[in-house]
């Protein structure tokens, strides 16, 4: 059985950095897509940041780059979401996904091109 398990949310003041992590188990995932979500109160699930199988190619939304860098060691079947210069707007809870492939272009950006989800972990930026 898949399992996605995300581990360092927290609280942190606008301007901190967070470093989130999310192990995969059950499978092996050196050869998917990777990906971050995240759901901020009374909103839409959103597309963060994804990164190719080779972790060389990476992706971002407009409102995080620069900011967020995502990265990931197949060795360890993990995929890591560093995010700097936190704001109060990237409150949210923050998921990782698998594809069951890699993946490119427009279909990283979409929640069903990932198959598999973690349960997420909370992220709150104060002011």
């Amino acid at each position: 059985q898949v399992q996605l398990v995300e581990s360092g949310g927290g609280l942190v003041q606008a301007g901190g950095s967070l470093r989130l992590s999310c192990e995969a188990s059950g499978g092996t995932f050196s050869h998917a897509l990777l990906g971050w979500f995240r759901q901020g109160p009374g909103k839409e699930r959103e597309f963060v940041a994804a990164i190719r199988s080779s972790g060389v190619n990476t992706y971002y939304a407009d409102s995080v780059r620069g900011r967020f860098i995502i990265s990931r060691d197949n060795a360890k079947n993990t995929v890591y979401l560093q995010m700097n210069s936190l704001k109060p707007e990237d409150t949210a809870v923050y998921c990782c996904a698998a594809a069951r492939m890699d993946s490119s272009g427009r279909y990283v950006y979409f929640k069903s091109s990932y198959a598999y989800w973690g349960q997420g972990t909370q992220v709150t930026v104060s002011s």
